[in-house]
Parts: structure tokens; C-alpha cells; sequence
């Protein structure tokens, strides 16, 4: 059956959230069995996936201020989360 062209290619939020917590608790899984400490492993691990995310979006060509979620505010989540085990991290 064809799509039409006024439908969305974006994932509904609800999965989209799912799918960014699969990634943190990934991420939190990974950083836990760090070499170099938590804080710094989970800040390597979130810069990386900032930066995939705004790969995965100029790949597929999403809007930067679409009106659905898409790899873009993704990415914002990612680097807000960056900032803060940054400045958790200084503060320790």
C-alpha cells in the first residue's frame, strides 16, 4: 500500500523516549565498567552519542525544529546530559 506524502517518517514520542532510555542505560552500563572512572567514560560515551545523533540526522535529512522528535533533540538530550556529569564532575 502507498504511503502518502503528507505522513511523517518520524517515531511516535512514546517510542522515541523508550528508545532514548534503552540508550542511557546503556550507556550507564558501559561507563559502570569504565577503566578510567565513571564520570569520565559516561562524558567519552554521551560526546559520542551527540555526535551520531547529529550524524543520523544530516543522513536522514530531518528538520533541526521539526514538529515531531527526531535524532536532533536527541541530541540536545544527549548534550544536556553531557553538561551536567560535566559540572557534577568539576564539583566532585
Amino acid at each position: 500500500m502507498p504511503q502518502s506524502s503528507d505522513m511523517s517518517r518520524g517515531l511516535s514520542p512514546t517510542r522515541l523516549i523508550a528508545r532514548f532510555a534503552v540508550r542511557i542505560a546503556l550507556l550507564v552500563a558501559f561507563a559502570a565498567f569504565g577503566s578510567v572512572g565513571f564520570a569520565r567514560s559516561l562524558s567519552a560515551l554521551l560526546w559520542m552519542s551527540i555526535i551520531l545523533c547529529a550524524l543520523a540526522g544530516l543522513v536522514r535529512r530531518e528538520p533541526l525544529f521539526g514538529a515531531v522528535l527526531n535524532h536532533w533533540d536527541e541530541g540536545v538530550a544527549f548534550g544536556a546530559l553531557f553538561a551536567l556529569v560535566q559540572v557534577v564532575n568539576e564539583l566532585a
